[in-house]
């Protein structure tokens, strides 16, 4: 009850036109940020996070909080109007939104992942409200073992579980672990496969790779169709956004699923990016239609982004509980808070109450308030799809440098994207599937990471991922995705066999 009332005392401070105006403006420069390809949610939050020093705390987090939602929710737009991620999550969301937009059914799939990131953030939120204390203590529990058995989950689930051919899944992923090696040894400090390269020392930046993996491809592949590809009119109207609501019952599993997974990894933390690819790929496989995947299904949508989200906004707990931040968001929130003098941690929530549940209050009020937002916008983002593509690509290729640039501000990553445009056009063009690729590509430092760390902590003993039930619980897990197809075919083959 304490925590209820305090919670009503965050909307009451937050119900001011100050906030309210602060809170727009947040999400607005979010939503920017979001559909920026390669900027992203930390490097948005982190550029304009000097602005809010002379703010008092309340109104600078708030506004920060905004910008982080206005990412989340802006990160769809460009993966679904033209299959360039704007955030490194999005990257599932392309496999189904994209072709709902060539379809001419935008409006339908921006409504779809609006609405699914409302979802997953509400849940999200939720969860931090009512159970704060006792998953903070479990998130505590998680170490380089816990943290490598989530990884290897991920992609068993993409072995075993993908519909794809399993010798191309496992060339896909295998090419993304070995570029993810590229650069300094986070671990031993050696340099590997820089061939004496001064750009490479810093690695292969996911964000770039991805830029060139599904844009600069798909304008590839587009000229080679001589720009066959026009843009398709999309209109918006209450009756559209009526009806995506209409469908979201049909999937409440797939929404509760993804919801439990998003909250699960972004708390340990997993990442909203393990958790929007182990989502889509379980909804693929529990679905009655899978092959209908991959080329315009609403769940697919649906599934990917209610995990990213649900993660992102979890991922905030284990910071102001623990001072641990569970995302490069989080983290770049963390240092504002100690800018303006609060302490993350356990005492953060006694001798900060009021705050706390402010910020808490500003996540419940700014995500209603961007769902609002977005979809009032949508017509102006579908309407982008109405200009002919001959018109656009420059602009498209345009952006997708300055993102590049923008990472990292090197001229190397841009003639970097324009090679994995290259390879993604390759990959397309041989039928091998990308999710596998950029997926390694992401996770593959941070899974040999923890999967050396434990060999070291262990002593080369294999039986730490075994070594207490939470992380034996998730390797056995894991193993058991890795060899479902042989599983499964053991246990049709005994049912038939002995069935009455």
């Amino acid at each position: 009850m304490e925590a209820f009332g305090l919670l009503l005392y965050g909307f009451s401070v937050l119900l001011t036109w100050k906030t309210l105006a602060l809170m727009m403006v947040g999400l607005v420069l979010g939503i920017f940020v979001g559909v920026l390809p390669g900027l992203g949610g930390p490097n948005g939050v982190a550029i304009l996070l000097p602005l809010t020093f002379t703010m008092d705390p309340t109104s600078a987090i708030v506004m920060l909080s905004c910008i982080y939602w206005g990412a989340l929710f802006g990160g769809a737009i460009t993966s679904i109007l033209f299959n360039i991620p704007g955030e490194a999550w999005s990257v599932a969301t392309t496999f189904d939104g994209y072709p709902m937009a060539q379809q001419g059914r935008a409006a339908e799939a921006l409504t779809a992942a609006f609405t699914s990131s409302f979802i997953g953030s509400l849940v999200a939120v939720l969860l931090i409200t009512f159970l704060a204390p006792g998953i903070a203590s479990f998130a505590l529990k998680f170490g380089p073992p816990e943290f490598f058995a989530v990884y290897l989950l991920t992609f068993c689930s993409f072995v075993g579980l993908g519909r794809e051919e399993k010798y191309k899944t496992l060339i896909s992923m295998s090419l993304g672990l070995l570029l993810a090696g590229v650069g300094m040894d986070t671990v031993s400090g050696q340099l590997r496969m820089t061939f004496g390269s001064n750009d490479l020392l810093r690695g292969i930046n996911f964000l770039v790779a991805v830029i060139g993996l599904f844009g600069i491809s798909e304008i590839l592949l587009t000229m080679e169709e001589r720009l066959a590809l026009r843009g398709h009119a999309a209109k918006i109207s209450l009756r559209v956004v009526l009806q995506v609501w209409k469908e979201l019952p049909r999937y409440w599993v797939t929404l509760l699923r993804s919801s439990a997974i998003g909250c699960w990894l972004g708390i340990t933390p997993g990442g909203a990016i393990a958790a929007s690819f182990m989502s889509y790929n379980l909804a693929k496989r529990f679905s009655k239609d899978k092959d209908s995947f991959g080329k315009g299904r609403i769940e697919g949508v649906f599934a990917p982004e209610t995990a990213a989200h649900a993660s992102g906004t979890a991922a905030l707990l284990p910071m102001l509980a623990l001072g641990i931040p569970g995302s490069g968001t989080a983290a770049i929130l963390l240092g504002g808070l100690m800018v303006w003098g609060l302490n993350p941690g356990p005492l953060l929530f006694v001798e900060h109450k009021n705050f706390v549940w402010g910020l808490i209050a500003s996540m419940y009020l700014g995500n209603v308030v961007g769902l609002v937002l977005v979809l009032t916008t949508v017509p102006l983002f579908a309407a982008v799809l109405r200009v002919p593509f001959a018109a656009i690509a420059p602009m498209i290729v345009v952006s997708c440098a300055i993102g590049a640039f923008a990472i990292q501000n090197a001229m190397f990553d841009i003639w970097l994207m324009l090679v994995f445009g290259v390879v993604g056009y390759v990959f397309k063009k041989i039928d091998i599937p990308l999710a596998p690729f950029t997926l390694a590509l992401v996770l593959g430092n941070r899974a040999e990471d923890s999967f050396r760390l434990s060999m070291i902590g262990a002593e080369g003993d294999l039986r730490v991922f075994w070594s207490n039930g939470l992380v034996g619980s998730i390797t056995t897990l894991a193993l058991v995705l890795l060899f479902w197809p042989v599983i499964g075919a053991a246990i049709a083959w005994i049912w038939n066999r002995f069935r009455p």
